[in-house]
């Protein structure tokens, strides 16, 4: 993976989750750099999932991807989240 992937896969990372961490209700107990990470293994897993289900690459906006992406993102969230509060 060269230094544009990593970037792109950060910055991807941000997006997701973030938006994950906005579906979740409530305030979630875990800091900035978790949920980047989550939402980068959500990302990645997500277009794992949607290349799988044939759905990854549409003409203009892979929006079948992002919602999974997304969900992957708000479940690994509130699992950390959950982790976190038991604790």
């Amino acid at each position: 993976m060269e230094i544009d992937g990593i970037i792109s896969a950060i910055v991807i990372g941000i997006v997701i989750g973030v938006l994950g961490r906005l579906v979740v209700p409530g305030r979630q107990r875990i800091g900035i750099l978790l949920t980047i990470l989550v939402g980068i293994v959500a990302a990645l897993i997500g277009s794992w999932i949607a290349m799988g289900l044939g759905v990854a690459d549409t003409r203009g906006v892979d929006w079948i991807e992002w919602l999974i992406q997304i969900g992957l993102a708000a479940l690994g969230v509130a699992s950390l989240d959950r982790t976190r509060a038991r604790r």
